[in-house]
């Protein structure tokens, strides 16, 4: 048996580090072959999402208004229950 690692083994470091240059330009290559399928959304789809944003943060603002009241307003009837 030989203790010596081929030449071609991806595995040694070497080996890694000489597919490295390789490697990063393969994944610049696939970047930008993505980003190439990327569109920017139309104004009209900006302004529909940001419609429905708004009026969803309103609804979640009121909801949890609202329970924020109803457990303040039960902690309060029970330290006045529990304090008389």
């Amino acid at each position: 048996m030989s203790n010596t690692v081929a030449a071609g083994n991806d595995d040694s470091f070497g080996g890694k580090l000489k597919s490295y240059p390789e490697r990063i330009k393969a994944f610049y290559n696939d970047v930008r072959t993505e980003m190439r399928k990327v569109t920017a959304p139309s104004r009209k789809e900006v302004q529909a999402t940001t419609a429905v944003v708004i009026v969803t943060v309103f609804l979640f603002g009121v909801y949890f208004f609202i329970i924020d009241n109803v457990i303040g307003r039960g902690v309060d009837l029970l330290f006045h229950t529990f304090t008389k």
